[in-house]
């Protein structure tokens, strides 16, 4: 492990280090959403503060036939990056305590570390990274707006769904698709759809390949249908989730669980956000 992290003068043997490492990570992987369907660059270094976001603008093919190029200004034009700015990468953390008895209890009575602090530190690193995640997402510049509709009619989930994915295919983004919602969103897709003897959610499957995924960031009609791919967006990592030792607090022995990395939407047209 790197330096910077003093794990060396932590009160652990690399046993206890892996048991850390290990429940940090599960944790925090069972409850982060943004990863599962948007690419990951990375880790590219702790140091790292900035990295470019390349805005690329897409134009239709050109076709040549006899009566010359289709192009709307009869030039044929080509896709390229519009505009590159750089953007800091913001680090997450939270910091938690392991009291002195706590360990001494596992070097004297055989007892196992309590190590539910580090979980919760996991746990809230996780869910900033989300809200870091979604908040982007859903005020991405240059996204498309569609209908939400009335989900407490059936099928009308399904049909919100289908119509954000014919904007995103009409405006030159392509599968697969995943779709996010809300708690509430998401539960109203838990029926059956009438006429058609099948949940919603799972005819939501069959059209969204990326999978239909629950977000607890997101709130009330919140939700989104995105374009996977990172030509369209990732996450750009620079130092992944991990455990440093910040040294002793009286007897008391204090860690922190942090992470750096930003959000590169490189196509908002690959976003539909319901409104």
């Amino acid at each position: 492990m790197a330096d910077y992290l003093m794990r060396d003068d932590a009160p652990f043997s690399a046993e206890e280090w892996a048991r850390v490492d290990e429940l940090v990570v599960s944790t925090a992987r069972n409850l982060l959403v943004g990863r599962r369907f948007i690419s990951l660059t990375g880790p590219l270094g702790a140091g790292t503060e900035v990295v470019p976001i390349d805005t690329i603008s897409v134009t239709p093919a050109c076709l040549h036939n006899e009566a010359g190029c289709n192009c709307a200004s009869g030039e044929c034009d080509v896709i390229e990056v519009s505009t590159r700015r750089f953007v800091p990468v913001p680090m997450i953390h939270k910091d938690f305590r392991l009291e002195w008895r706590h360990v001494a209890a596992g070097r004297q009575g055989g007892m196992p570390l309590e190590l539910g602090p580090a979980a919760a530190a996991a746990a809230a690193c996780a869910r900033a990274e989300d809200q870091l995640i979604f908040q982007d997402l859903l005020n991405a510049e240059g996204s498309h707006s569609v209908e939400l509709g009335d989900w407490d009619e059936p099928g009308a989930a399904f049909a919100a769904v289908v119509g954000a994915i014919e904007t995103l295919v009409a405006n030159g983004s392509f599968g697969p698709f995943a779709v996010v919602l809300s708690p509430a969103l998401y539960a109203k897709t838990q029926r059956v759809s009438r006429g058609m003897g099948r949940l919603e959610s799972k005819l939501i499957d069959d059209v969204a390949k990326g999978g239909m995924h629950r977000s607890p960031v997101l709130t009330g009609n919140q939700g989104m249908v995105v374009a996977q791919g990172a030509h369209n967006l990732d996450i750009a990592v620079a130092q992944d989730l991990v455990t440093a030792y910040l040294g002793p607090e009286g007897l008391d022995h204090m860690f922190r669980v942090m992470e750096s990395l930003v959000l590169r939407i490189k196509r908002p047209g690959a976003i539909a956000v319901f409104k």
